[in-house]
């Protein structure tokens, strides 16, 4: 039966469904996996590996030995501020990294042979007795390479000019200019003292289970000072475009699936139509309905295994495609997907097949033998309730599955169910205006708005299956469209790229007045006060057997302000008045969710040797990737005077205004410059990657919502080619029937494209208020553009499927009959 229903084409919409959905599910699983996979492997550059434990004192040797035990990579780094000598006049305050032989990890160093000349890529630090400094040290210290430099009490020759690092942004301390020497030469500086400020780093890279396990033995054994980083919480900036990157990846994918669903469902039912008789002769001859259920259930296994075969062989060929076609625009080395998505692609086809194949095919055993004799007889029962349930049931658990968000989940859901609903109850109200309508229009417009009222049922279901397709591509448009946009908008030219810490009371205005006299845009100077949180609710911390990780005692700047600091949200609480000078504390929701403190707690500092105890007053957002100066604690301005402070400041320097810097260090030689310019040009890169990745993403959506709506045309072309060649036997000429197919399709085309509108707008609220936690922006340019989407698309799929109508001779279908 399936063989010659092959040859018959019968098979047809059926099985290109089932390939389709298949393919969309493998297919985007394994092209979104290898893009998370790469895209997190790239960002990890900002670590210079995968996991980094960063410490005020030296790491214990035996999590480095733990480490190299499970396989891992391993390599060590220390950063520190000192005076560097070139001579006994020519002296700078650097920041002196010192890496091990196997640095970095992730990524790769940049160095050229002479200062500002082309970089070159290199796999490792400088040999022991050697330095690379920054480009703008050899004019500070009038020196060439070659020439020998003084660091504590050791002497090393500078060979090279050290143009980028990994992770150069990733740590306060890793402000410029900045000097690389090698690991072991250390001791012989005899820099290092108890008490020194200065960062020690593990950097760990390999396998994600060697890594897992070896996380979860460190944490138990971190001490106060010590933290475990990964790029989210090392760079915010950066951990939040990948989040909300995969979000919508996952959010892609889900689609995918609800698209597939409606693909199988659709040639399903358009299969089982075309076997009413073929059953019924059965029938007829004395099969039993419970032998036909058999026989179309092991067919329709059949052709799900080879629609799977092929469906996981066309996934895994697209997203191979797809690298190879978009390596160049993508620079990222593509991971494996690994089986994953070639099983969720099996099983999707299996749910798919038992939920939406299976229901219209088993009831084929209802048909009676009499159609044979009586055409007009209905072929079978409508679907029940319960099918409605199962297919909305197997949906919900492939989404589920799928992206592993609720929210995502219900907010795909709920635009579904309003697409629905709407569309069936406008569905109604276009039938019955329709009838008035048609009594009065010209010919054309008579006999489309007659097919219309007709096809009353069908034309419903169409205008459910239109609308929910143009719905999903319109949500992820609009959620494309704001995330890139919302990123574009974090990083825009002139983006503060330059931090100045360390700025005494004293040197405030003349910082000011030298910012100024350059015509340099910058920030705001912000106070800043070092403190420890040590009690909160008069509960010590500190404990090293501590459980829970974030309520250990905590070092970090301690600000205050008199208003509500810029790119900061109250979520909790309220702010003090301007003039107040109560104890009180505004906190950062992601601190403040670590530590467990909530508003109205008490905590207590240690700033210097006194104690500060504060009132919780309220709970901030930030906004991490604004590159701005932001602070985790901000006081009123009363409650921390009295305590010793230094400023900082934030503002843009370009490349060719770089030598700025060599006059300000010289007239301010304690101020401490952090060049942030390579992080923003690393997160501009990635931000690209990102985009891209759901470019292409998007396209492959498109897509398939576009074979969605041609399967939705396709069930309808039958009787529609019935009624053509009787219209046609009748005297009807072609340019009346295309006439009436444009005007049918166009008015589907713009109920769908409206209701699509509507219930896309509902749907991108959730999603971004709930799920992908942005601000929604409401877009009254998509209520002009969804109608016509709708007209366009539905309508021009829909004549160019139901071109046979026109094309095949009357006589020929009415034989078929």
């Amino acid at each position: 039966m399936l063989l010659r229903d092959w040859r018959g084409g019968e098979l047809g919409v059926l099985f290109a469904a089932l390939v389709i959905a298949v393919t969309i599910v493998s297919g985007i699983s394994a092209f979104t996996t290898r893009l998370q996979n790469s895209l997190e492997q790239e960002s990890h550059r900002f670590l210079a590996a995968d996991r980094v434990v960063s410490s005020s004192s030296a790491v214990s040797d035996s999590w480095g030995e733990y480490a190299l035990s499970q396989g891992l990579q391993v390599a060590n780094t220390l950063s520190f501020p000192s005076m560097v000598y070139a001579g006994d006049e020519d002296m700078v305050l650097a920041s002196v990294k010192a890496v091990s032989d196997n640095y970095p990890l992730r990524g790769e160093l940049l160095r050229s042979d002479q200062p500002f000349a082309a970089p070159q890529a290199i796999a490792h630090g400088p040999a022991a007795g050697t330095v690379w400094i920054d480009s703008r040290l050899f004019a500070l210290l009038d020196i060439d390479v070659g020439a020998q430099l003084t660091i504590g009490e050791a002497d090393f020759s500078v060979t090279a000019a050290i143009r980028s690092e990994p992770d150069q942004g990733s740590s306060f301390l890793g402000f410029g200019p900045r000097v690389l020497m090698n690991y072991t030469d250390i001791p012989a500086t005899e820099v290092v003292q108890v008490g020194s400020r200065v960062e020690y780093r593990l950097l760990l890279a390999g396998d994600a289970g060697a890594l897992e396990t070896t996380v979860e033995w460190l944490e138990p054994r971190l001490e106060n000072g010590e933290r475990l980083l990964d790029v989210a919480s090392s760079q915010q900036s950066i951990g939040s475009a990948l989040q909300r990157a995969e979000q919508f990846l996952l959010l892609a994918g889900s689609l995918g699936v609800v698209l597939a669903a409606v693909a199988i469902a659709l040639g399903a039912r358009r299969f089982s139509e075309r076997h009413y008789d073929y059953v019924a002769i059965m029938k007829s001859l004395g099969a039993t309905s419970g032998r036909i259920a058999r026989l179309y259930g092991s067919s329709l296994l059949i052709l799900g295994a080879a629609a799977t075969l092929l469906g996981s062989l066309l996934g895994w060929s697209m997203q191979s495609l797809f690298f190879v076609l978009f390596g160049d625009a993508l620079p990222v080395t593509p991971a494996s997907s690994g089986p994953r998505p070639y099983l969720m692609g099996m099983f999707t086809a299996l749910v798919c097949l038992a939920s939406f194949a299976w229901p219209p095919l088993r009831r084929l055993g209802k048909i009676s033998p009499l159609r044979v004799l009586r055409r007009d007889m209905p072929g079978m029962a409508q679907r029940t309730v319960q099918d409605y349930l199962v297919g909305l049931g197997a949906i919900i658990l492939l989404m589920l599955w799928y992206s592993r968000d609720v929210n995502l989940t219900l907010a795909v859901l709920a635009g579904l169910a309003c697409s629905a609903l709407v569309a069936a109850g406008a569905a109604t109200l276009l039938l019955r205006g329709g009838r008035l309508a048609g009594m009065r229009a010209g010919s054309i417009w008579r006999l489309a708005l007659a097919g219309l009222q007709r096809r009353g049922a069908a034309n419903t279901l169409q205008v459910v299956i239109f609308s929910m397709a143009i719905m999903l591509l319109l949500i992820l448009v609009l959620v494309r469209t704001s995330l890139i946009e919302e990123w574009q908008t974090q990083l825009p030219e002139g983006t503060p790229n330059h931090f100045l810490i360390n700025i005494s009371p004293e040197q405030v205005n003349p910082v000011r007045e030298a910012l100024n006299r350059k015509a340099v845009l910058s920030q705001p100077l912000y106070p800043m006060v070092r403190g420890r949180v040590t009690h909160i609710n008069g509960e010590a911390l500190g404990r090293s057997d501590d459980p829970e990780e974030g309520r250990r005692e905590r070092e970090t700047n301690l600000t205050w302000s008199d208003a509500v600091p810029p790119n900061n949200e109250i979520i909790a609480g309220s702010w003090w008045d301007a003039d107040s000078a109560q104890p009180l504390v505004s906190l950062e929701e992601g601190i403040a969710d670590s530590m467990k403190i909530k508003v109205g707690d008490t905590v207590t500092y240690t700033v210097g040797a006194r104690e500060l105890s504060v009132t919780v007053a309220s709970i901030r957002r930030l906004d991490w990737g604004s590159m701005q100066p932001n602070f985790f604690m901000v006081f009123p301005p009363a409650v921390l005077q009295g305590y010793p402070a230094t400023f900082m400041t934030s503002f843009y320097l370009g490349g060719e205004e770089k030598q700025f810097l060599n006059q300000f260090i010289r007239e301010f030689p304690t101020v401490t410059v952090i060049e942030m310019d390579v992080v923003v040009q690393q997160v501009r890169a990635i931000v690209s990657q990102v985009s891209a990745a759901i470019e292409l993403v998007l396209g492959v959506i498109l897509l398939a919502g576009a074979l969605v709506l041609i399967a939705g045309v396709q069930a309808s072309v039958d009787a529609r080619l019935l009624e053509s060649a009787i219209l046609r036997a009748l005297g009807a000429p072609r340019k009346l029937i295309l006439g009436s197919l444009v005007i049918e399709f166009g008015v589907l085309g713009l109920f769908a494209g409206s209701l699509a509108t509507l219930a896309a707008e509902l749907s991108v609220y959730i999603l971004q208020t709930q799920a992908l936690d942005m601000s929604y922006q409401p877009s009254p340019l998509l209520w002009f553009l969804g109608p016509l989407v709708g007209i366009t698309l539905i309508g021009g799929l829909g004549v160019w499927n139901c071109r046979r109508v026109i094309s095949s001779p009357p006589l020929t279908v009415l034989r078929e009959l």
